[in-house]
């Protein structure tokens, strides 16, 4: 059952801070992190601005 719980949160992007905080640490080792709620904000942002697939 707990990969069915993995698999929605991974859907739901539960670990997509994590994911880019990895990925910046990896291949722009100076750039600096953000907070997660920098993280959200910039990503909502992003979508707003560039509304690629959404319905609405």
């Amino acid at each position: 059952m707990r990969s069915c719980w993995v698999y929605i949160g991974d859907v739901m992007g539960e670990r997509d801070y994590e994911k880019y905080v990895t990925y910046l640490q990896q291949h722009h080792p100076c750039a600096p992190i953000p907070t997660e709620r920098e993280y959200w904000r910039m990503r909502w942002a992003e979508q707003e601005l560039n509304p690629k697939g959404r319905c609405c």
